[in-house]
């Protein structure tokens, strides 16, 4: 395994803009700070390659902060046949955990058998699936009896539509934090001689010679704006991507179809073990996961069209009674609108497919696009084939012959913070074990010991640290990706913002003004984030 060839600390906000205003030509712009925009821009700056990436909010902001906390081949897609894809993210989630530890690791499913073929017909499906992981599988899945099913899921529902709980199948996949591992990959980008800089909008695409050759963005926090110079641009931006299409040309046609996918949040008793639970047909013929996170419980996902795209997409009460609704039924415990601590929201983008109208049909495989003045696009995809993504599209860079050649280094590279011993203070899956080798650096700020969300583990350490080390500018920025209490909690993280806010600005220089402001913009976001009764 090979490693960054440094720990760098990002600079200073004023001194990545002087980086950015300058005549410099950089080899890769890369448009788009979630999982795929921040997987191209490690892949080029691992191969050499001067790299910028910019995101016109923060990093995983979308998105890639709203996923179900799973790295996965998908055994939706083993049901429908496609193999291949299959194959694939069972390898990239292999070679994730192998080079992020610190913010991968392991978790079992237990999917339930309430009638008699169940057993056998899942039995063989999942043994396929870890035999399609081959030497990287996590763990050989296994047949349970009722007993062992209810020792591992201990709140299943004994009964089901008349039907007796049988037994079931016990098998491994991975889980992760996604905004975890978003801020790891800008802190390899750093590591590796690249740039990252959050709120950063891209405002045009600039072209010479019929060419792309930069773009124009302003600085949202100041409202300075730049031109860049670039020898490649990556249009990354996920659901997003024609918008940024529509830049070069206002009549490209559309080719996301977005899909919104809800989740809620739920209290640790509702699923006390360390084993998830997996109901692979729902009524409508979706996939309900309950998954332990961060001592809490998870629950869903929906999936259903969207036509709209809000950076803070809501979710409807049809979502989230179906998602109540379901789960209660396979649940020895009912869950109600009053035990939700939080209730989210996020658009997938998925490639367009004609003839097709229900989304849960259309592929998460990613499409590459080259358009006639150069402007590279990329969307589908999922998290765990982050890496494969950005691979593919560096290659393609180079098949169009825009860069010298430069194999890619990412299948054997450990992101920033692997490689340190575990800590038994930070068990995996933990928050603070999501540092990994900066964990001593964390616990030796002010402050570690003044917990501001007991419910996220969120301290005043955490805070300064974001600060200085993970480039957060706002409360949101904390409460919401660099530490995950918006998405446990919601009312937990509205009472700690004016501490946060404090903190952030003691870090970064802000007076009380600012304070008052990056509050009651937290609040109006967090309103989304609760359920009303």
């Amino acid at each position: 395994m090979t490693t960054a060839t440094k720990s760098t600390t990002p600079p200073a906000r004023d001194r990545l803009l002087a980086q950015l205003d300058t005549a410099q030509t950089w080899d890769v712009v890369v448009i788009g700070g979630g999982a795929t925009g921040l997987g191209t821009a490690v892949d080029a700056a691992a191969r050499g390659y001067r790299t910028l990436l910019i995101e016109a909010a923060d990093f995983a902001k979308g998105t890639s902060s709203r996923a179900t906390k799973l790295v996965h081949g998908g055994v939706r897609y083993l049901a429908q046949g496609n193999i291949s894809l299959v194959r694939e993210a069972l390898h990239e989630r292999g070679l994730l955990g192998r080079n992020a530890p610190h913010v991968v690791w392991p978790l079992g499913f237990v999917v339930p058998a309430y009638n008699l073929l169940d057993q056998p017909f899942y039995g063989i499906g999942l043994k396929m699936y870890d035999m399609l992981a081959g030497r990287l599988n996590l763990a050989p899945s296994r047949s349970l009896s009722r007993a062992q099913a209810l020792a591992d899921a201990p709140t299943l529902a004994p009964e089901v539509g008349g039907h007796r709980l049988r037994g079931g199948i016990l098998y491994y996949d991975g889980q992760f934090d996604d905004a975890r591992l978003a801020v790891t990959l800008a802190r390899t980008l750093f590591d590796l001689g690249g740039v990252a800089v959050n709120y950063m909008a891209v405002t045009g695409l600039n072209q010479s010679n019929g060419r792309i050759d930069g773009v124009t963005a302003r600085d949202v926090l100041s409202g300075t704006s730049f031109v860049l110079r670039a020898r490649c641009v990556v249009n990354a931006t996920g659901v997003w991507v024609d918008e940024v299409r529509r830049m070069e040309d206002r009549a490209a046609r559309p080719i996301v179809a977005p899909s919104q996918g809800v989740h809620l949040t739920l209290p640790r008793d509702f699923l006390p073990g360390d084993k998830a639970i997996l109901i692979p047909k729902t009524d409508d013929g979706r996939v309900l996961f309950v998954v332990p996170w961060n001592g809490h419980t998870i629950v869903g996902t929906t999936d259903g069209p969207r036509a709209d795209l809000p950076l803070e997409p809501d979710a409807s009460r049809e979502d989230v009674d179906f998602i109540l609704r379901t789960a209660g039924r396979y649940l020895s415990r009912k869950p109600s609108r009053s035990d939700v601590t939080s209730v989210w929201a996020g658009l997938r983008p998925l490639v367009k497919a004609a003839g097709e109208g229900a989304t849960k049909t259309l592929s998460r495989e990613h499409t590459i696009l080259v358009s006639n003045a150069g402007l590279v696009t990329v969307t589908g995809g999922k998290w765990t084939t982050y890496r494969r993504m950005a691979q593919d599209v560096m290659d393609t860079i180079l098949r169009e012959h825009r860069l010298p050649h430069a194999p890619c280094r990412t299948e054997s590279l450990a992101l920033h913070g692997a490689g340190a011993a575990p800590d038994p203070r930070a068990p995996a899956g933990t928050p603070d074990a999501y540092y990994g080798s900066d964990l001593p650096a964390l616990r030796a700020l002010p402050g570690a010991e003044n917990m501001l969300v007991p419910a996220s583990g969120l301290s005043e350490a955490h805070v300064r640290f974001a600060a200085r080390y993970e480039l957060a500018r706002t409360a949101e920025d904390v409460l919401a990706r660099r530490n995950r209490a918006l998405f446990l909690d919601s009312a937990a993280a509205v009472r700690a913002a004016p501490a946060v806010a404090r903190i952030l600005a003691e870090e970064l220089g802000h007076d009380g003004a600012w304070q008052r402001q990056t509050v009651s913009d937290f609040e109006r976001t967090a309103r989304q984030y609760r359920l009303d009764d």
